[in-house]
């Protein structure tokens, strides 16, 4: 019975197999325009990030803040591109995985874990019952004084933590590509490997 089952299970699963594809795909389709959008507005204020980056008082406090800029700006918005194309997906990832490390433990580490204040997180920070009583407050001096409908008509409000909790999701999402690499039909590498491939001997 248990034979059989597997049996069956096996058969099932070879059936998606040509549908294998579809999840380097759409980790590239989710990761490439998050990477673009923050790779060109460090760019497009590239003085600003030069001055975040080097600032030891309100920012990153990093050596070298041109370069890092330039760096990060080269591995986000070069990145984006690859990632889009399927081409050299894997040294793609390299770079943008050593990005959100960086950002993981310069700034967002501090924080803790959640990146929106919630009480039913897995891992809420300890002072979580003082941020839900700011969080009320805030929403009744909302409601008392403005238009409240108006205000959350495209969402609620929230407190940012700015955990790490996105950064280590992307990491995960770059180090799960950098395994399957761009995937097959769609992606560069899967043309080029398929041209160059060399014909098995008899």
């Amino acid at each position: 019975m248990f034979v059989n089952l597997m049996r069956w299970a096996q058969q099932k699963l070879e059936l998606s197999y040509p549908l294998i594809f579809l999840a380097p795909l759409l980790l590239r389709a989710y990761l490439a325009p998050l990477f673009w959008t923050t790779g060109m507005t460090k760019l497009n204020s590239f003085e600003s990030t030069v001055a975040w980056f080097g600032n030891p008082d309100w920012g990153l406090g990093l050596p070298f803040p041109e370069l890092n800029a330039a760096l990060a700006v080269g591995a986000e918005v070069g990145g984006a591109i690859l990632l889009v194309l399927g081409l050299a997906t894997r040294w793609a990832c390299i770079p943008l995985m050593f990005t959100m490390v960086v950002a993981a433990l310069t700034v967002h580490l501090k924080n803790g874990w959640q990146f929106i204040h919630d009480a039913n997180s897995a891992f809420p920070v300890e002072h979580i019952g003082e941020v839900a009583e700011r969080l009320s407050r805030a929403k009744s001096i909302l409601k008392e004084h403005g238009n409240y409908s108006w205000l959350t008509e495209y969402g609620n409000f929230v407190i940012s933590n700015n955990g790490i909790e996105l950064v280590v999701s992307y990491f995960i999402m770059l180090l799960a590509l950098f395994f399957l690499g761009g995937g097959a039909y769609v992606s560069a590498d899967y043309w080029i490997a398929k041209k160059f491939k060399k014909p098995k001997e008899a």
